[in-house]
């Protein structure tokens, strides 16, 4: 995933929070997704599950994400060693925040991240332990989510961290702070995320977007903003959907 969007590419991915089996990792493989990313600010699942969900899409050639409950040094460390190739920070406020959290994300001399040589990331090989820390940080994706007016405003300041890799724009709790709950096409979101391209386009950083899943037509207006992330939907999504189609063809 990372490497498709350094290339200009965009990055399709899918959130999970309904199913707890590996088997989610080969549906989102042969549904044709890049990344997928287990959502543990709005699920229960355990650690145990995220590893598992992880590996099996690592193995597979998708991306496995986590979006953590918060801005949780120990959670963060804890879902990279278990096989996440990359770490979603929900509410990201302030450079303060992305410094702590490319501090506990990446390894010495940039972040303070522990090294366990024989890890998921290496399939278990051991090796020079500066070689496997340089591998390991590049390929450590770390994303901050910009889903508020504050947020918006020191999005340049958040975007200046070295070793944060997106400004992942989460559309519907930024409508909250907007004050326009739910309204995904107002001119206040699109002005918001005009300007969150440019902080990207000037600061070297990926440009994701969250929420509009159900909007694709606005989804692609931001693309042509220079986006190189999207999130098409969950799998609670997905499944709702076509239980309710098929429901109503036989109403």
């Amino acid at each position: 995933m990372k490497a498709k969007m350094d290339a200009g590419e965009l990055a399709v991915g899918m959130i999970v929070r309904l199913m707890r089996n590996v088997e989610i990792a080969a549906i989102a493989k042969s549904a044709g997704f890049d990344s997928l990313y287990v959502d543990l600010e709005h699920c229960s699942f355990s650690l145990e599950t995220v590893s598992q969900i992880s590996l099996t899409a690592a193995a597979l050639g998708v991306t496995p994400l986590v979006r953590v409950a918060g801005i949780d040094t120990a959670e963060i460390g804890r879902v990279l060693e278990s096989g996440a190739q990359g770490v979603i920070i929900p509410h990201m406020e302030t450079k303060a925040d992305a410094e702590l959290v490319v501090e506990a994300a990446k390894f010495p001399p940039r972040g303070r991240r522990s090294l366990l040589g024989i890890n998921p990331h290496t399939l278990f090989k051991g090796g020079p332990a500066a070689e496997v820390m340089e591998k390991m940080d590049a390929a450590t994706l770390v994303v901050g989510m910009i889903e508020s007016v504050d947020a918006i405003e020191k999005a340049d300041e958040i975007a200046s961290v070295d070793g944060l890799d997106m400004l992942h724009v989460g559309t519907n709790d930024l409508c909250n702070s907007l004050g326009v709950p739910g309204q995904l096409d107002h001119p206040d979101v699109r002005d918001a995320y005009a300007h969150i391209a440019s902080v990207c386009r000037a600061r070297g950083k990926h440009l994701g977007i969250g929420g509009l899943n159900s909007r694709p037509d606005i989804a692609r207006e931001i693309i042509g903003l220079g986006a190189r992330y999207v999130s098409a939907g969950s799998d609670t999504g997905f499944l709702m959907n076509a239980a309710t189609s098929a429901a109503r063809a036989f109403a």
